[in-house]
């Protein structure tokens, strides 16, 4: 008989797959290599929002959650893609559809969706020359994709971090580190704001005696290493 997973279950399950993705990242395997692990986060993140249950049966038709409302969901996950397909052989199950992205900024991963909206909404685009249904992730700006099934989860990473409080912060020579509200790390040299920060933690780290691996052995991430950095300098 299948297992059926409760809420806490997904989340954890969730939690373990985004760090496994983390350490696989930390040992130089490309998001390429990662596929399968890249649409399980994907289905874990869509049972989760969505209250729901990820399919299932084994090579389940056409979708891969069934939300709490009942909704049968197909999940597309990428990382670079620029365009993502579902079969019109079994797109004729599928109620909703969400394509989501995994992004690794500096050495952070984390979920964004693309879209979410009903799949009569895809259907009404009509299938591309193969029959099948294309949407081309560079278009997702039209007045459709806009009206999205539920708003959009997801903050731009490009948004102004600096227009956010400091809640902690610790200079070193020439170097400030502060920590954001939302748990973002950035450095300043000189006055003048780094546009990576990870490369900086590492040479401060070395000099105040901070560890750059986890309890794991594997490489601290940058919202990590730089709190530990300000803990150890203040």
């Amino acid at each position: 008989m299948p297992q059926v997973l409760s809420q806490s279950q997904i989340i954890r399950s969730l939690a373990q797959a985004l760090e496994w993705y983390e350490k696989e990242m930390s040992w130089g395997v490309s998001s390429g290599e990662l596929n399968h692990l890249t649409g399980r986060i994907g289905e874990l993140y869509a049972a989760m929002v969505t209250r729901g249950q990820m399919a299932l049966e084994t090579n389940q038709r056409g979708y891969d959650v069934v939300s709490l409302n009942g909704e049968r969901i197909s999940v597309k996950t990428v990382t670079t893609s620029t365009h993502v397909t579902f079969r019109a052989s079994t797109f004729d199950v599928v109620q909703r559809v969400m394509i989501l992205r995994i992004v690794v900024d500096d050495d952070v991963v984390s979920i964004e969706e693309i879209l979410d909206c009903p799949a009569d909404d895809i259907r009404a685009r009509g299938p591309g020359g193969d029959g099948n249904y294309v949407v081309y992730l560079g278009n997702l700006t039209s007045g459709l994709d806009r009206q999205n099934h539920n708003a959009p989860r997801s903050i731009d990473k490009h948004a102004n971090v600096r227009d956010l409080k400091v809640i902690a912060q610790a200079n070193h020579g020439s170097h400030k580190v502060m920590l954001y509200e939302n748990g973002s790390i950035l450095v300043e040299t000189d006055g003048k704001l780094e546009d990576t920060a990870k490369p900086t933690l590492r040479k401060i780290a070395k000099e105040v005696g901070v560890d750059t691996l986890n309890g794991a052995g594997n490489p601290k991430n940058t919202r990590t290493l730089g709190s530990d950095i300000i803990k150890a300098l203040t």
